[in-house]
């Protein structure tokens, strides 16, 4: 995850470097169910509305936990399918709270009612994510659902009245970019206090419809956009946050933001991403899905590198005799074409693996969807990595 909004703000209050500092343990998206009431068209998980057996029982989940804890992780977001078909999720929700975890909770938001709200805002989930595709109509085509985008609304309202924090997630292609400004214009409209943009990653019915991803020059102008929105937000003093995420790219496309309109503080944001690094798939983000199956993250549900019922989840993380394990924890990581040569590896760390995977049979290839030309990547000598063009400013 890229964190447009923290580096917007080292503009305004630069802080020291420091040394960096890992977590103690990854970030862990937990799918507790795969039964959904949606059939999305880019769901990567290829959720759909019915059982599906064999997934893990309270009793293992809470299990699991107990070695999670023990192991450092610090936080769980947990996802689906739906997790709010799971009847137990809620007391899992509050084990999870009562030992300390930051506890997101990410789903379509078409099931939060008055029925269960109530339950939703005694868990005190640190975060719901509710995921949108457009407005209205296109949002309802994704969702193969009418009257999905009305549900979801009326979750994030009731979320908001609660005092729950609440955001929206997008995953933009080329169908549904073009309504990203209206998107972002809901965050005043509703209150919001988080958006994130997610680009196409080529997993599950992502990948079927991976035809469907945006051209580099859309991801480009949306990318501006979400910049511009944020810089107006930061300068306003408002706490809202914009990330991104499954194109790491974006922090080296930020650079050139930044040297564009504020060249003085070009330094200092190039240090501040270095620090991030880019992607940390099997590094710093994991992935369980209902089976009980460990994966370097949500969108290598194909590669399974063992089952919580076999090994601990902490034995499993750390076990590099994995291949894959053991290239994507490697540092710098081993990766060819463009992401090999590229000047600022250090800050994107050769962005999301298993795309590269989807379209070469390549985990270690470059990645298709770096939408930075040669030249802005150092590949070429034929002009400078960056635009000296002053010519545009942020329209604050």
């Amino acid at each position: 995850m890229f964190r447009v909004s923290q580096y917007m703000r080292e503009l305004i209050d630069p802080t020291p470097l420091g040394s960096t500092r890992q977590p103690p343990g990854p970030v862990v998206i937990w799918n507790l169910i795969r039964r959904c009431n949606l059939t999305c068209k880019h769901c990567y998980s290829i959720s759909a509305p019915k059982d599906f057996p064999g997934e893990l029982s309270t009793q293992e989940v809470f299990s699991v936990m107990d070695d999670l804890k023990l192991f450092g992780v610090p936080v769980l977001i947990l996802s689906g399918g739906e997790p709010l078909l799971r009847p137990d999720l809620f007391a899992i929700s509050r084990r999870a709270k009562s030992m300390g975890f930051y506890v997101g909770l990410s789903t379509n938001g078409t099931l939060i009612d008055t029925g269960n709200i109530d339950a939703i805002a005694d868990v005190g989930y640190d975060y719901v994510g509710i995921s949108i595709d457009g407005v209205r109509d296109t949002h309802d085509r994704f969702r193969r659902k009418q009257g999905a985008y009305d549900a979801s609304m009326r979750g994030v309202r009731l979320c908001g009245n609660r005092g729950i924090k609440v955001g929206l997630r997008f995953t933009m292609t080329q169908d549904n970019a073009k309504e990203l400004p209206q998107l972002l214009q809901l965050l005043d409209e509703k209150h919001l206090e988080k958006f994130y943009l997610s680009h196409l990653n080529y997993a599950g019915r992502g990948n079927k419809n991976k035809k469907c991803d945006v051209a580099h020059s859309t991801t480009r102008w949306a990318m501006d956009l979400l910049f511009e929105t944020c810089w107006k937000s930061v300068s306003n003093g408002e706490n809202r946050e914009f990330v991104t995420g499954n194109n790491d790219a974006d922090g080296v496309y930020l650079l050139h933001w930044v040297n564009r309109y504020f060249p003085e503080k070009l330094d200092h944001i190039r240090g501040k991403l270095a620090q991030w690094g880019g992607n940390s798939s099997g590094v710093n983000v994991a992935n369980i899905d209902n089976l009980g199956n460990v994966h370097p993250d949500t969108f290598w549900w194909h590669y399974s590198l063992g089952n919580v019922r076999d090994r601990l989840f902490s034995d499993i993380w750390m076990d590099t005799s994995d291949p894959i394990m053991a290239g994507l924890k490697a540092r710098p990581r081993s990766v060819a074409g463009r992401c090999g040569q590229c000047r600022y590896f250090d800050i994107c760390g050769g962005n999301t693996r298993v795309r590269a995977l989807q379209l070469t049979g390549d985990p270690w290839a470059e990645d298709p969807a770096c939408y930075l030309s040669d030249a802005e990547i150092g590949i070429r000598s034929a002009r400078p990595p960056f635009s000296t063009s002053q010519s545009d400013q942020p329209h604050i």
